[in-house]
């Protein structure tokens, strides 16, 4: 694993500066603490900081086929990449190492922006064409390993895989993304392709860029997509088993390593069905580690203990404090831009327990989009039935004056607690959806943010991503609708982000192969009643694993990592968000409404209102705001 950076003068030769573009690579040097490199060429510049993974001796980076012609410089592992190197012998090119980096190389070579087609893998990588003076940037299907880049106005196009890569470069805008905000306190997190500075972007999971000195930057071109259409035949039994062959292959493949290897574990469905695999693959026990808590209602060290145990692995535990809130300034450094997924505290906490041990470790993550784990999917199809039995023209008056008139009780037991229901019902099945996944709601947002700000938005509404990736899915039902929308949003921008970064902030390499896109391919075609029955998200896997993981395991509630951010600022944070609404980087923008925040504090420290995930968000903002630009924000410029 690694991290890449450069400048490309997209209207000449200019040359440049190799400080510069070494202290842009210096800010990523924790994703890379082994070597550093760079190359430079007129109108170019490639920098590389490297975690050695495979082919140590000689897997060098920045890295050139044997005439020169072409450099590259990778993030990430091509897990195919010997099957690919044998195509490429075949077609007469010759190695001199036994990395991925010189395949991607001579891939380019042969197959030119169609390579990427070829690769099993998570990338991001930046390739430099000297015959055709070309610089072709990639990013993996699913989104695995990010890809930031900004045209600057002097012509010059910058990259890297982090954000504080372009803020390195003294020629980077730095004025506010005002939609990227409205994102934020939406989603959690900013969607790709905004960042929370207007001049940079994110590179798309699944797209590519190719930029051609002299010629105008074009829009990134999107290389794959992942379609719902299709449906698999076959019972249960027989799906079941071919499900667990294709996860044992897209671990298998996955343990190609040099260094120490090992897996977190939480105790949940998807790590224990990885740590279950691992072990069967494996000669020697595997290496695992999992974070509890010390309150028993976010603790769930003894269901991965219980795994552990099952399959003999060399298990590490750490009991994480329920008031381990020191971690804030140190994950807005990580992350850059404004974070609010409280989970990447103790997400931190687990990577920074396996790099003791490990270099690379697998996890669990992309099980609840690729078969429908999450709760919110159940909802969503209970939702569903209601909206199908009654006409719009009926349902959104009828539920839509419910859910004005009901009030908001969170402190009420859930059966009394139907206002978001109600709103539900009276919406089409893409606002609904967005409604259960957005973390500040419409309405609470329009509180939040002042008339001014309103006007800077124009109108633009975040809700729109959702809605429109959802009516535009390859997909004919609405579970399927709503996987596939996360899977293009939700997943890369807040699941994927969270854990790259608290992985990468220790120099760690994560593997994910329940994100292997082979994988993905094939679950999307099992049937909607397979992936939920009987109210069980994730059915037909947990059918499938019931051999592997005990099945009081398999079927209690999902937990995941769930942080005390609500008792958190009812006490020792409760006074520093009140300070910020006083006086802050933020409420000095003039965007946010300081009287509605004042009783968002008051209503949530009084205990008549939850508002513990918008103060979080205000508060990430902040810390994030304020250290990001290291500058006054510049507003509407």
């Amino acid at each position: 694993m690694c991290g890449i950076s450069g400048i490309f003068d997209t209207t000449g030769q200019r040359p440049v500066d190799r400080d510069l573009l070494a202290r842009m690579t210096t800010t990523i040097a924790h994703r890379g603490p082994d070597e550093n490199g760079y190359f430079l060429d007129p109108g170019v510049g490639l920098g590389h900081r490297r975690l050695s993974i495979i082919d140590l001796s000689s897997g060098q980076q920045p890295m050139k086929t044997a005439d020169g012609n072409v450099v590259v410089v990778f993030n990430g592992e091509i897990y195919n990449y010997q099957e690919t190197r044998a195509l490429l012998i075949d077609c007469g090119y010759q190695f001199r190492t036994n990395s991925d980096t010189e395949v991607i190389l001579y891939a380019w070579m042969e197959w030119g922006e169609a390579c990427v087609q070829q690769f099993r893998g998570m990338f991001a990588f930046a390739l430099y064409d000297r015959r055709t003076q070309t610089l072709f940037l990639a990013r993996d299907r699913l989104g695995v390993k990010p890809l930031h880049y900004s045209l600057l106005p002097d012509g010059q196009l910058i990259f890297g895989s982090e954000l504080k890569v372009l803020l390195a470069h003294p020629g980077l805008p730095r004025a506010i993304d005002e939609p990227a905000v409205e994102d934020y306190f939406a989603y959690g997190y900013i969607p790709d392709p905004r960042t929370i500075l207007r001049a940079a972007r994110k590179l798309p999971a699944a797209h590519t860029l190719t930029i051609r000195r002299g010629r105008p930057v074009p829009a990134p071109r999107s290389y794959w997509d992942i379609s719902f259409e299709a449906r698999h035949k076959g019972s249960a039994d027989d799906l079941g088993a071919e499900f667990i062959e294709r996860m044992r292959e897209a671990v298998r493949i996955r343990l190609v390593s040099e260094v120490p290897l090992g897996a977190f574990l939480s105790g949940g469905v998807d790590s224990s069905a990885v740590v279950a695999m691992m072990a069967g693959l494996s000669s020697t026990p595997v290496n695992t580690c999992s974070i509890g808590f010390d309150e028993p209602g976010f603790d769930e060290s003894d269901y991965a203990r219980r795994i552990a145990e099952r399959y003999h692995t060399n298990h590490r535990a750490r009991t994480v404090a329920s008031s381990d809130f020191a971690l804030i300034d140190r994950l807005s450094q990580a992350y850059d831009e404004p974070f609010a997924d409280a989970s990447a505290l103790p997400t931190y906490r687990v990577c920074e327990l396996a790099r003791e041990n490990v270099t690379v470790a697998l996890s669990g993550d992309g099980g609840d989009e690729m078969l429908a784990g999450y709760r919110r999917y159940r909802l969503h199809m209970n939702e569903e039935r209601v909206r199908g039995a009654l006409p719009l023209g009926l349902r959104a008056p009828l539920f839509g004056m419910l859910g004005r008139l009901w009030p908001k009780m969170d402190w009420a037991p859930r059966p009394l607690r139907a206002k978001s229901t109600f709103q539900a019902l009276g919406m089409s099945s893409e606002e609904a959806y967005f409604n259960s996944i957005a973390v500040t709601r419409d309405d609470r947002r329009r509180l939040l943010f002042t008339d001014d700000f309103r006007r800077l938005l124009q109108g633009y509404r975040a809700g729109d991503l959702y809605r429109d990736t959802m009516a535009n899915a390859p997909a004919d039902d609405p579970l399927s609708q709503a996987q596939y929308a996360d899977i293009k949003i939700w997943l890369p921008g807040d699941i994927l982000t969270k854990m790259d970064r608290a992985s990468m902030a220790v120099s760690l390499e994560a593997r994910e192969p329940l994100l292997d896109h082979k994988l993905m391919e094939w679950a999307a075609g099992i049937a909607p009643d397979m992936r939920i029955r009987h109210g069980e998200g994730k059915w037909l896997m947990k059918k499938a694993l019931e051999p592997y993981v005990d099945t009081d395991l398999l079927y209690r509630p999902k937990m995941g990592f769930v942080v005390p951010i609500s008792r958190w600022f009812r006490g020792p944070l409760a006074d520093e968000i009140s300070a910020l609404v006083d006086r802050s980087t933020a409420m000095e923008t003039g965007w946010f409404d300081a009287g509605f925040l004042r009783a968002a504090i008051s209503d949530h420290r009084r205990g008549t209102r939850d508002n513990s995930r918008l103060l979080w968000q205000f508060l990430m903002f902040e810390k994030s705001v304020g250290r990001l630009l290291d500058a006054p924000v510049s507003v509407g410029a």
